[in-house]
């Protein structure tokens, strides 16, 4: 009996022990990239129906500044934005390569539904269509890094 439950203890320290979170490696990376940009992601498809305009870009910075600044920053590239490098996964600059390669649409759903398991929330019934569109705008025409500052959030 002593031996069996060694042996349970033994596969469970090796089981805890196995559930570090660490930085995903590039074959784990452009899987899920592919992944998310083919077939996790839907809307692909899908237009924006309001103008590329600086009223629409200044709704969506707007609408951004109440709902994304906590976890993407004022400028959409997390400056200021204390844990966004020590989270798994790492929160990701919206000006990169990655998401700007979302479609419209894609981004619109991101906003929609969140991306699980990250800690992206979903928006739907928080945000009208109207207001989801603009920060898609907004996300198309980022602020250079650093030249919002810090959110107030974080100030104090």
């Amino acid at each position: 009996m002593r031996r069996l439950f060694g042996v349970v203890v033994s596969i469970v320290v090796a089981a805890i022990a196995g559930c570090k979170a660490s930085a995903p490696g590039k074959l784990e990376t452009s899987t899920i990239t592919y992944a998310k940009h083919h077939i996790l992601v839907g809307n692909k498809d899908q237009k924006n129906p309001l103008p590329d305009n600086p009223d629409t870009r200044a709704d969506g910075k707007e609408a951004f500044s109440h709902y994304c600044v906590a976890c993407h920053g004022n400028d959409g590239q997390n400056t200021g934005v204390p844990f966004a490098d020590h989270i798994s996964p790492p929160i990701p600059s919206l000006a990169s390569p990655d998401v700007q390669s979302y479609t419209d649409g894609q981004l619109k759903s991101i906003l929609d539904n969140g991306i699980e398991p990250s800690g992206m929330p979903g928006s739907k019934g928080t945000l009208s269509d109207e207001e989801l569109w603009s920060i898609v705008t907004f996300i198309r025409h980022l602020p250079p890094a650093g030249s919002q500052g810090i959110p107030e959030m974080y100030t104090h």
